[in-house]
Formats: structure tokens, sequence, C-alpha cells
């Protein structure tokens, strides 16, 4: 990549930052948010989940419907709503406006991380798209790790509203720079919505979103109680607990740009084998979840090779729908979120009725069926692993 195209993808990484802090730093703040708003911890943990539910249903159309609009007055656009409903969150004392303060953007979230990976994949090229694309899935990740501990903390020092204003200043800055140094980016060859959506007929599309569906599902079957099994089957300390989940996330922003430069030189065989890898992480957890210093170990593997499969779900359905990217993106957002829903879901009711251990099982049995859906593509679609 030439430095513009490179100073390119490092604002769009900024970009998407300050989108997935928005979206996942509420998680640190609900016990708050609950007291400010007098309602119940469960009635606060709908800011989390009515804004994952607008983002599923809305990438199913959003990114399809704004393909033909020049990129950065989209994105702005995405910003700026970002920015206004962070400051409505943060002057309102009505609950039921600060979820429409939530709901709204999450409406338009997929637009500005559907254009931050086609933007991307285009000035990467056709040998480097998978690397520019993964350095813009750091800031997925970076929303992630650092979002939820860095919202909480600023809450715990001053208030809720410095929190909201937390959010707001970081897509304030991420469109300052989209609207001063961005250029204008036209699209060159626009695609209609109707035009774009008949590769819904496809039978690969539907095959390729089983598959990121099911990664999804794999991955947070496990991850979302890995708190829970750190403390009931490894027993570490809450301090140790803090530092190891730090070391995931730090090792899942890793696993992007290792995950960028496996697609690059292999393409569809690093999603063949992600099954295994993540398979065998959890045979060992399995194995040594009662000794403290492996699980740090395999804490870390964990975590790159979570980054990773994140990525492999963005490049599994792009790859399949190389016509329509706006629309493909869109559908990684939708479909991802999903497999986290029916993830949590399977482990939630295991919890429920065997144990934290059998998350484990759960975990596996995915990975059967994501390998068993990556079968199905390469052998029906006749694409070589």
């Amino acid at each position: 990549m030439d430095k513009s195209s490179n100073a390119l993808v490092w604002k769009l990484t900024f970009g998407v930052f300050g989108i997935l802090t928005t979206e996942l730093g509420m998680v640190g703040i609900l016990p708050l948010v609950a007291r400010v708003f007098q309602v119940s911890v469960a009635q606060a943990g709908w800011t989390v989940s009515l804004f994952a539910l607008g983002v599923a249903v809305a990438g199913l159309f959003m990114p399809a419907v704004f393909a033909g609009v020049n990129r950065k007055y989209a994105m702005l656009l995405v910003q700026a709503i970002f920015v206004l409903g962070n400051l409505t969150a943060m002057y309102t004392n009505d609950f039921n406006v600060l979820l429409a303060s939530r709901l709204i953007p999450a409406l338009f979230h997929p637009i500005y991380c559907s254009a931050a990976f086609v933007l991307a994949a285009q000035a990467g090229g056709a040998k480097e798209a998978p690397k520019a694309v993964a350095r813009v899935m750091m800031g997925v990740s970076a929303g992630m790790v650092f979002g939820v501990p860095v919202t909480s903390y600023i809450a715990s020092l001053s208030s809720f509203k410095t929190a909201m204003l937390f959010f707001a200043a970081v897509n304030g800055i991420a469109l300052l720079l989209t609207l001063l140094t961005v250029p204008s980016l036209p699209v060159a060859q626009r695609a209609s919505y109707g035009a774009q959506s008949s590769v819904l007929k496809r039978g690969v599309t539907w095959v390729s979103l089983a598959t990121v569906a099911l990664i999804a599902a794999s991955m947070a079957s496990v991850y979302s109680y890995v708190a829970d099994y750190l403390q009931n089957i490894t027993h570490v300390s809450p301090s140790m607990l803090s530092a190891m989940l730090l070391l995931f996330g730090i090792a899942s922003i890793y696993g992007n740009p290792v995950a960028g430069k496996v697609l690059s030189k292999y393409t569809t065989r690093p999603v063949l084998l992600f099954p295994f890898a993540l398979g065998a992480i959890y045979l060992a957890l399995l194995a040594l979840g009662h000794y403290a210093l492996p699980m740090c170990a395999l804490i870390c593997l964990w975590g790159v090779i979570y980054g990773a499969g994140n990525n492999f779900q963005q490049y599994w359905i792009s790859s399949a729908l190389p016509t329509a990217p706006d629309l493909a993106n869109g559908l990684f957002l939708s479909f991802g979120n999903i497999g986290i829903v029916l993830g949590t879901s399977i482990g939630g009711a295991l919890i429920a009725d065997r144990g934290v251990q059998s998350i484990l099982a759960g975990g596996l049995a995915l990975l059967v069926l994501t390998f068993v859906s990556v079968v199905m593509r390469l052998r029906w679609f006749n694409q070589p692993a």
C-alpha cells in the first residue's frame, strides 16, 4: 500500500474503534445505568442488547441501501449520528430516550463498518486486501478490549455523563479526522439494492452465512463465560482474573494481523483449519483448566485464535459475494451477531443444566458443525482449500 492508502486504513481503524467503544463500553457500567435511571440491572442491559439487535437487523439492508453514496459522506453521517446519540444519552434523564439514543446509532453502525471493510480491501489491492481488512478489524478488537474497562474507569472517577462524553469525544475526533483529512470517496460503480440482493438466491451465500454464524457461536459459547470458568474451575483471584482477561484481549488484537497474513497467502485453508485450532484449545482447557500457570499460556493462544476467527468470518462471506461487497459486510455483521446470541444462549443453557465445564462440549459440537459447513462450501461450489 502507498502512504495515502495506509493512512486511510488507520483512520478507518480508529473510526471503527469509536463505534465499537460506544457499542460495548456500556457493558462495564450497567449497574451505574441502573442506579442513574432507577431501573433494574436487567433492564439496563437493554442498552446493550437493543444495540446489538439494531446492528443485526440493519446489517441486512442498510449497507446495500447506502452502497451508492459517496463513502466519505456516508461515514460522516454515521459518525455525526453517533456523536449526537451519545450527547443525547449524556443529557437525558428518561430511560426510554436513553434506549432510543442507543438504537438509532445502532441502525447506522453497519454502514460505517461495511464501508470501512470495503475501502480497506480496495486500498490493499487483490494481494493485500486481507491484511488491510485485518487492520481495520483491530479497531473492533480494541473496542472490545479497551472500551469496557476504560469506560468503567472513567465512570468510577466521575459519572455516567462523563462516560457518555467520552463516547462522544472519541467519535467526534474520528468525525473530524474524516472531515478534514479523508478525500472525497465516490463510488465508481453503483449497484442497485435489487442487483446486490440477487446474490441471496445463490446457495453459496447461505452456506457461507451458516459458517459465519457457527464460527461466532463456537467462540461466544465459551468466551462469554470465561470469567465464570476461571473463577470456578481455575480458582483465580479477582486481580488475576482481570490480568488474564487483559492478556486475552491483547492477544486477540494480535490475532488480526496474523489472520491477515495467512489469508493473503493461503486463502481458504485457514478457515478450514480454524475448527481444529480452536478445538485443540477447548480440549486443552478441559485438561488443564485447574492449573493457573498453563491457563495463562492457553489464554494467550486462545486470544490469538479468537481474533483471527473474526477475520475468518468476514473473509468467508466477502469472498463468496465479490460482486456485492457492501451487502456481504452487512450480512457478516448481522449473522455474526446472530451467532453470538446463539452461542451465548447455548452456553448459558449448558451451564444451568450441567455446570460451567460443559460449555467446552458445546463449543466443540459447534466447531464440528462449522467444519461441516466449510467442507460443504468447498465441495459443493468447487472452491479449493
